[in-house]
């Protein structure tokens, strides 16, 4: 819907990566084929108006290459959007070079300005090491002066208006998105009609069910939330707040200091995150909290680790709950938690 409204209203989009055309995660079907002639066709150019032109392709193997090139294109095409897709975020890796010789740091070499997006799909499932992780703490760490932007939707009306506004904003900077795996198909992660007709992208979400008085707040991002939600509705708590960070850069300072102020009596204060602590954003929030609200937060998360992820899915179980158990408390059922 966020790629058809803006053909309609003439704005190319350019979309290119590992299985973009069908979508990895079945987040789209592009391009259908025909199973006897094998004649392609793309619903998106046939919109039966007048419209921009929709540009998919299913790119090689060659992370390097090809977003590099989606970079150059970027340059030389400023309307509309120029996305590039990893299969997973993991396979960024392989780009390292581009991102760091061109795509941060491009507009303060040469003045080269560059609204390319990155479609990462990020989130630990316990699919194993080189399936989870975008890395995202190798993005922040490269973020100065507005270099690029950072968001992590975890609604379909939030990555709808990101998709938008980076298309129709006076600006020109690259956009990473750390894009949804398992939110694609999850019961609590939707979003109606009119959440898309009206409204815009917030860099940070309170709790659609806020305490009336919240002794706990926890600070997070990503699938983890709707996971803390079931927990503290399972528990049944009435004091804990569970507010998403939506944007990690440009931080979101003025915003997140509205929300979190209106439970400043609350005694405890957590950020909770899936990644290990030397990954993921709790590196780069974790001042930004201390000094916004003066106040010490928690770390909940997994322990720092060399990998990503463990290979073991019984053993992410495992993690997973205790981080829950942690951060909101444990189940009734004592096995719940073993």
């Amino acid at each position: 819907l966020a790629v058809a409204s803006l053909l309609a209203e003439n704005i190319p989009i350019r979309l290119s990566g590992q299985d973009s055309g069908r979508g990895t995660f079945s987040q789209r079907q592009s391009v259908l084929t025909d199973i006897e002639t094998e004649e392609k066709y793309v619903p998106l150019n046939n919109l039966g108006i007048k419209q921009a032109p929709y540009m998919v392709y299913d790119s090689l193997l060659s992370e390097t290459g090809v977003l590099g090139f989606e970079y150059g294109y970027s340059l030389t095409q400023p309307k509309g959007l120029v996305i590039w897709e990893a299969q997973f975020g993991d396979f960024v890796n392989n780009a390292q070079s581009i991102i760091d010789l061109y795509i941060v740091s491009g507009e303060a070499k040469w003045q080269r300005l560059s609204g390319l997006v990155m479609l990462l799909p990020h989130g630990l499932e316990g699919l194993g090491p080189e399936h989870s992780s975008a890395r995202p703490e190798r993005f922040l760490q490269l973020c100065a002066y507005d270099n690029i932007q950072v968001c992590i939707p975890s609604l379909p009306s939030q990555y709808f208006h990101l998709l938008r506004k980076q298309a129709k904003v006076n600006y020109r900077k690259p956009l990473v998105i750390l894009s949804p795996k398992s939110l694609l198909r999850h019961s609590l992660s939707v979003s109606s009609l009119k959440d898309l007709e009206e409204g815009s992208f917030q860099e940070v979400l309170d709790d659609p069910d806020p305490p009336v008085k919240a002794t706990r707040v926890i600070l997070c991002s990503g699938k983890i939330y709707y996971e803390l939600l079931n927990r503290r509705q399972e528990r049944g708590d009435d004091d804990i707040a569970i507010i998403r960070l939506e944007q990690y850069y440009p931080f979101p300072e003025q915003s997140l200091k509205n929300i979190l102020s209106k439970y400043n009596k609350a005694k405890l204060w957590s950020w909770v995150q899936e990644e290990p602590s030397n990954m993921g954003a709790w590196s780069f929030v974790r001042h930004r909290l201390d000094k916004l609200m003066k106040k010490n937060f928690n770390y909940v998360g997994r322990d720092a680790s060399a990998s990503p992820a463990t290979g073991f899915p019984k053993l992410y179980h495992k993690q997973q709950r205790e981080i829950l158990s942690t951060a909101v408390g444990p189940l009734g059922n004592a096995n719940a938690t073993a």
